[in-house]
């Protein structure tokens, strides 16, 4: 019988460089949380994106609402739509193999209530073919929350700063800040816990208070602008991979130029287009 050290065990599992080919699953999540294992998250809104990303490695990508600034041209992700969400997660998951693939549930489609949240989580599990659902929101969302994982839909939350606020915040601002506020997001994370959540993401949240969240919580916590002690790191791709147009948020590392490359590459072919060097023999048919 061939021996197996743990190490090596364990490497197979990891979330990310792990040797498993199959789907990445909710209970992967929590047994990455249990090995104190960190991973990392991209949010993804087209299929030839996701597999570039799926190939990568990335274990989790989050068709996210966000899709609105970086993808639609929208102001903010209020505008997003449930029929634009469930195409483009479509989308997503026909480009991927391995990753698991959370769709967001956009402004509008859940706040009425458990019934509307289950309705339209069920519509990207069903169309789209999701592995989960996120929604923002700790107490005011915790119904929905159990309801959906009692329907068998898994479900990560959103706490802090939950962009489809952006009107009653005006603005963008951290969250938590204070004593009386840094309690009421404890609460939220206990709360999205309670009702069955596999995941939460901390979004602009003091350092320290999402240390904190990150150890009272058997859950995997996923920060985005909330230090290095969260269990993941999620950045939207677009600002990861320097495509962005103008000013980022602080918490982000562009790891490309990749908006400079794609206007280079245009540049490049309009010149041999307009001086007749494309299409050379090699690219014409006779």
């Amino acid at each position: 019988m061939t021996h197996v050290s743990p190490a090596r065990k364990q490497s197979e599992k990891a979330l990310y460089g792990g040797t498993s080919s199959r789907r990445v699953t909710v209970r992967d999540i929590a047994a990455a949380k249990e090995r104190g294992e960190k991973w990392p998250m991209l949010t993804a809104y087209d299929a030839m994106t996701a597999s570039v990303f799926d190939q990568a490695g990335i274990p989790v990508l989050l068709v996210g609402d966000s899709m609105g600034n970086c993808h639609l041209g929208y102001e903010s992700t209020v505008p997003v739509t449930m029929d634009e969400m469930a195409l483009l997660s479509a989308a997503v998951v026909r480009g991927t193999r391995r990753a698991l693939v959370v769709g967001d549930l956009p402004f509008g489609s859940y706040q009425e209530g458990p019934v509307q949240a289950l309705r339209n989580a069920t519509r990207l599990v069903k169309e789209a073919g999701v592995g989960a659902v996120k929604l923002e929101g700790g107490e005011r969302s915790a119904h929905q929350i159990e309801l959906l994982v009692q329907s068998g839909i898994p479900v990560m939350a959103h706490i802090g700063l939950t962009p489809q606020s952006v009107n009653a915040y005006g603005g963008y601002p951290v969250q938590g800040r204070g004593e009386e506020a840094a309690q009421q997001l404890l609460r939220d994370a206990k709360a999205v816990q309670d009702a069955g959540a596999f995941a939460v993401v901390l979004e602009l949240v003091p350092a320290e208070l999402a240390a904190e969240v990150t150890r009272s919580l058997h859950i995997p916590t996923v920060g985005i602008g909330a230090g290095p002690d969260c269990d993941g790191q999620v950045l939207v791709w677009t600002d990861m991979a320097g495509m962005t147009d103008g000013r980022v948020p602080r918490f982000v590392k562009s790891y490309a130029r990749l908006r400079e490359g794609l206007g280079d590459a245009a540049r490049a072919f309009a010149e041999d287009v307009v001086g007749g060097a494309y299409p050379a023999e090699e690219h014409s048919f006779h």
